[in-house]
């Protein structure tokens, strides 16, 4: 047999991203129709199916998404068929929820049919089998590692005692933005390039204890690795692999059919993280063996998580590194991208930061007392949703959802971006509006005012973080600099990836303020 060609290489922007494949049809028309559909209504005879957005036979929708953001797509056809609706991804039927209240209702009272993760074949890899919090399975494995990472890394005591590592995050920011302005001061700044070192920082400090300051000798690969080379191998070639595409996902009775690229380069992928995590450990095993202890993640894990094995503790470990120093810069990027070409905003956030601080820097015991603030930053976190679809559940048992029945076997896809765009909710939806958030409807500390931290038992761990992070970097930011986006830059909205980076960085001109 031929191997199988790629259709759909634009909807490698998701974990279960698409390409179709259609080299054998022989083979592929041999499937009855039974195979493709779900058995019928058992307990839920009264209740309608969930409306389908036509497809082709074999393939169902997948010629139809052909946009590389695939969350987009969703947003359309539920102006078309509603906030919940069915779609065929090959041999699967996928159910996308489009609306805070449906969404809200499978995370919390559906939970218990729903609560098992859907993996891709590049992510089951990726997350050595789920051993993550932010993707493990809600049980005991799940509730363990979750109140591990509260205890010593996300929880509220826990970022008490990291608040210096933020603090000097943030000064480091500053220091290199005066001296970007003091030796280039008509130059533009790649804003991206500064954050995105300064919170690898941030991550080094809270996973293994201290920061990478210039190279490592990775015994596994035989070669010294530099810092830059570092977080391409633990947080760029992992969020790249993350939207590999194996055309086997979606036909899994042609999963005998060998796909070596995707494999090898997997493999590749987890073979150099595994590699660099090992040496990072081996290192902080040797300081720990002389006596020297700090509070950090590999300090605690070694020594009260004694059921886990190597693995799952290299696993742990790593994940706190990619997951502080990814969603947090999407979200202060886009943030200051939105204050930088809007200097109505940007000026009233200055004069609310005045107000409150006078000539002290601000700190995150300030947030409370400056309401614009948090709503620019939930504002942001509505438009460019971090993560604009969570991976995919799996209905273990037929259940109910909005109204309709939802048979076994079905996948569950919550976007995220649709019920944040969604027009019956929020008033011009398109439009950054931070003012929406100013309602006296909302409760100024409440962190889950959009869907983009999720809700119910699996909401995000690390939304603390990213809000004290970015909110306190944002306003110091507008503080000591005034903003303003460099000639063609307001038409930089692309996005790519995993999450919802800009696919160009940022690239502002600053002026210091008196």
């Amino acid at each position: 047999m031929e191997p199988m060609t790629q259709i759909l290489q634009g909807f490698q922007a998701m974990p279960f991203a698409v390409p179709a494949a259609i080299a054998a049809p022989s083979l592929l028309f041999l499937l009855s129709a039974k195979d493709l559909v779900h058995t019928k209504k058992t307990d839920f005879p009264e209740l309608p199916s969930v409306p389908a957005v036509p497809g082709l036979p074999v393939v169902g929708n997948l010629l139809q998404l052909k946009e590389k953001k695939p969350y987009k797509t969703f947003t359309k056809w539920a102006e078309e068929y509603g906030p919940i609706y069915s779609i065929r991804t090959g041999a699967s039927t996928m159910v996308v929820l489009n609306s805070t209240d449906i969404a809200k209702e499978a995370m919390v009272t559906r939970y218990s049919s729903m609560s098992t993760k859907k993996l891709s074949k590049a992510l089951k890899l990726l997350t050595f089998d789920k051993c993550m919090v932010a993707i493990s399975d809600y049980d005991d494995f799940h509730k363990m590692i979750k109140r591990h990472i509260l205890t010593n890394v996300l929880g509220v005591n826990a970022q008490k005692r990291h608040g210096n590592h933020r603090d000097t995050m943030r000064e480091n920011v500053a220091s290199r933005l005066h001296a970007h302005v003091k030796n280039s001061p008509q130059e533009a700044i790649n804003f991206r390039k500064i954050f995105e070192s300064e919170l690898f920082g941030i991550s080094l400090k809270q996973a293994i204890g201290k920061n990478i300051e210039d190279s490592i000798y990775v015994e596994e690969l035989g070669t010294t690795l530099s810092r830059d080379e570092i977080f391409k191998v633990l947080v760029l070639d992992i969020m790249e692999g993350a939207i590999e595409v194996d055309w086997r996902d979606f036909f899994p009775y042609l999963s005998w059919v060998p796909n070596k690229t995707f494999e090898n380069k997997i493999q590749r992928f987890c073979s150099r993280r595994k590699a660099v995590m090992n040496a990072l450990i081996e290192e902080q095993k040797k300081r720990i063996a002389s006596g020297e202890e700090l509070d950090c993640y590999i300090d605690y894990l070694l020594s009260e998580a004694k059921t886990l094995t190597p693995e799952q503790i290299s696993m742990l470990i790593w994940e706190t590194i990619i997951e502080t120093a990814d969603t947090t810069l999407v979200t202060t990027e886009w943030g200051m991208y939105e204050l930088a070409k809007d200097q109505k905003r940007q000026d009233r956030l200055f004069e609310e930061v005045q107000n409150v601080c006078g000539t002290n820097k601000i700190t995150e015991e300030h947030l409370s007392q400056m309401p614009y603030l948090g709503a620019v930053f939930h504002e942001t976190l509505r438009k460019h949703s971090p993560a604009p679809i969570v991976p995919l559940r799996y209905v273990h048992e037929d259940t109910e959802l909005g109204g309709y029945y939802v048979p076994v076997g079905t996948e569950i896809a919550i976007n995220i971006y649709g019920c944040n765009m969604d027009k019956n909710q929020w008033e011009s939806p398109e439009e950054w509006k931070p003012e929406r958030f100013l309602d006296p409807k909302y409760d100024p500390m409440d962190l889950y005012k959009t869907m983009a931290f999720g809700t119910g038992k699996r909401v995000c761990a690390g939304s603390l973080q990213a809000m004290l992070i970015a909110c306190t970097t944002i306003g110091r930011l507008v503080q000591e600099f005034e903003w303003k986006l460099r000639d063609g830059e307001e038409e930089n909205v692309d996005t790519v990836g995993l999450t919802t980076h800009k696919l160009h960085p940022m690239h502002a001109i600053l002026k210091p303020r008196n």
